[in-house]
């Protein structure tokens, strides 16, 4: 693994858009892994800017995002779709054609799941995957003791991930229980993942990221056998025998 620190969580879009810049340049036709939640909104502001004052295209650039809510409609401002529309693609000129989030609202729920892993296959894979990370070692929704094996599924929300996203609600009541999610073996098959964390809320998940005990207990862990990682994380983040280590190297 690779680790950008960074001072604060401003630092740490903005150099991982920096990152994510350059690859969309270098590759106009690349395939992006999307994200949401609170950590991943300074990284699209962040391209967003860099989209209206410096012209990087997207035209032929195709996203799939990791998961999306059971039971929300898209309008729903609680969706991810509503979430990568308002936050990220409309700012852009991405094609809505190019973009695929999982269909929360679909009459067979594992067919879609079928449907939408075999889009990621038909289209090549992903080759940078945008990841956060959950207080609880999650990935996507990949709560923890989903098999490393996982291809996209259905997921019941653990307690603890409803409770981190009550925020973005009115009350926790209003979280939706169920979730369409890319699988471990989705997210792991991608040629290079981004993580971001930032704060103190994310401290322990990053110290047990990088104790290097690979267990299904703490999905993330699983990371440590991918080739190709690059962290960017703030100083919150970091636990102190880390950080000492990255200002030391």
């Amino acid at each position: 693994m690779q680790i950008i620190m960074t001072k604060n969580y401003q630092e740490m879009s903005r150099k991982a858009a920096e990152y994510l810049i350059s690859k969309v340049r270098a590759n106009p036709s690349m395939t992006l892994g999307l994200a949401t939640g609170g950590t991943p909104i300074g990284l699209y502001e962040q391209l967003i800017r860099d989209h209206r004052d410096n012209g990087t295209s997207y035209e032929n650039i195709t996203t799939f995002n990791l998961d999306e809510y059971i039971g929300l409609k898209p309008e729903n401002e609680h969706s991810y779709h509503y979430y990568m529309n308002e936050n990220f693609f409309k700012h852009i000129n991405i094609p809505i054609s190019n973009t695929h989030i999982p269909n929360g609202l679909a009459d067979h729920k594992e067919d879609e799941c079928n449907r939408y892993e075999k889009l990621i296959q038909e289209n090549g894979g992903i080759d940078v995957q945008v990841l956060g990370i959950g207080g609880n070692g999650h990935i996507g929704f990949n709560e923890p003791g989903t098999p490393f094996s996982s291809t996209t599924h259905i997921i019941n929300l653990a307690q603890a991930t409803r409770e981190a996203n009550a925020r973005f609600f009115n009350s926790i009541d209003e979280v939706p229980t169920q979730a369409i999610t890319m699988g471990i073996k989705t997210i792991m098959q991608s040629k290079e993942i981004v993580l971001l964390a930032s704060g103190k809320a994310k401290k322990e998940a990053i110290k047990k990221l990088f104790s290097q005990e690979v267990t299904e207990s703490f999905p993330a862990s699983i990371l440590n056998l991918h080739p190709n990682v690059i962290i960017f994380v703030d100083e919150e983040a970091l636990p102190e025998t880390v950080l000492e280590s990255v200002k030391g190297a």
